[in-house]
């Protein structure tokens, strides 16, 4: 870990506080994603709660800070707590939610009591335990970051090692036990792998904001990917990024990095949410208004089709009376066509163009055929089950398939 301390361009201090930053992000990411598509996230900020007094006791028993022997008394009391819940929402006497609130409050409860406790006592050694509650970065030294990287690693092992029976059992836990999985052993796993990533993290961001560190990676990689294994590499990789900025950012302004990191990771989901291709809000929301503008100048090609069928070609004024729709709406889509070319000027007077002719036959082939899918598509022998795209069904379907279509809805027509 030293060579890589040395090569980074910061000081001592700030080097180790980023590379903890890091594989507290990169494991807490793929650690907590499991929780988050487990809907376990809860346990995952009631477990982070039963480290504080876990670290107390670790502390009264040696009557010694260090950082080693009181993460052991974090891991023992996280695996506790785990195993309570667990039991608890096994016995069918408590709601998983009860179970999780019951837990949380418990522990760290406990943990208060014991902090109080060791302040009594007047130790010279005990100064610095309450920073386990909001973290404390600056506290890291090089060794308690080799530790950090050593548990992180070896839980990534794990999940990488048990990749397809743990994807199995997130996605569909009943199929998976039919199949022979060991599905008790596995949530085991899954969940003593949560309690590492929160021992790995406590000391960075402590107990109370560890869930966060959990969440903030698998929500913002769900924004972006589907498949798990992208889920998890994606969440790894942001919650590295994310620790890492919110680290250096720390460090020049003089705040505490545990909140500057969960707040830098809440942009982060932010950001993911607005602007994720295919799911982000101001994503679809454009996607949305596209679709509407599209429908719009279909819904007036097909207006001055019928208009000129009925008689000379129309004015604006003419058309607008004739179609009933908003007069704005008709000279946005007016001026869409004329840019593309589909529409021509006598005057004031509007006419098709030669592509605009053809525009305006594909729409109404396209109608027709979706109408002839919604009444008769129940008729077709497809090879797979499908959800056919209306902006295009013969694309979704097949040539075979909507020729097929076309008939069934000309035979009904006769």
């Amino acid at each position: 870990m030293g060579p890589l301390i040395d090569a980074l361009p910061f000081s001592y201090t700030v080097s180790v506080i980023a590379l903890g930053a890091a594989v507290l992000g990169l494991t807490a990411g793929v650690l907590g994603t499991l929780a988050v598509l487990r809907q376990r996230t809860l346990v995952g900020d009631a477990l982070a709660h039963a480290t504080l007094p876990g670290v107390c006791v670790a502390f009264i028993a040696t009557g010694a800070k260090d950082a080693s022997t009181l993460l052991v008394g974090a891991g023992a009391f996280g695996l506790i707590g785990a195993l309570l819940v667990v039991g608890l929402e096994r016995s069918g006497r408590t709601r998983p939610d009860a179970a999780i609130g019951v837990m949380l409050s418990s522990f760290f409860a406990l943990g208060i009591v014991l902090l109080t406790y060791i302040g009594s006592l007047n130790q010279s050694g005990q100064a610095g335990l309450e920073s386990y509650l909001f973290g404390q970065a600056a506290g890291l030294v090089e060794r308690d970051v080799t530790i950090m990287a050593a548990l992180g690693l070896g839980a990534l092992a794990v999940v990488a090692a048990l990749f397809r029976p743990l994807k199995s059992t997130l996605f569909d836990a009943d199929h998976a036990a039919a199949g022979g999985l060991p599905i008790r052993a596995l949530e085991v796993v899954m969940t003593a792998l949560l309690v590492v990533a929160i021992v790995i993290g406590v000391r960075t961001v402590g107990a109370i904001l560890m869930v966060a560190m959990l969440v903030v990676p698998a929500a913002a990689a769900r924004q972006l990917t589907g498949r798990l294994a992208g889920v998890l590499v994606l969440a790894g990789l942001i919650g590295a990024t994310v620790g890492v900025t919110g680290a250096l950012l720390s460090a020049q302004s003089g705040l505490p990095t545990g909140p500057v990191i969960v707040l830098v990771g809440f942009l982060v989901v932010l950001a993911c949410l607005l602007l994720a291709p295919g799911r982000g809000i101001l994503w679809r929301a454009r996607k949305l208004a596209r679709d509407r503008r599209r429908l719009l100048v279909e819904g007036v090609l097909i207006d001055l089709e019928t208009a000129l069928h009925g008689g000379p070609p129309p004015t604006q004024h003419e058309l607008a009376l004739a179609s009933g729709r908003p007069r704005r709406a008709l000279r946005r889509a007016l001026g869409d066509l004329e840019r593309t070319g589909a529409l021509a000027r006598d005057g004031e007077r509007i006419y098709l163009s030669e592509s605009g002719a053809a525009s305006v036959h594909a729409v109404l082939e396209r109608r027709d055929l979706w109408s002839a899918w919604l009444e008769h598509g129940w008729r077709l022998e497809l090879p797979d089950a499908r959800e056919p795209d209306p902006r295009d069904l013969r694309a979704s379907l097949g040539d075979e398939h909507a020729d097929r279509l076309r008939a069934l809805a000309a035979e009904a027509r006769a």
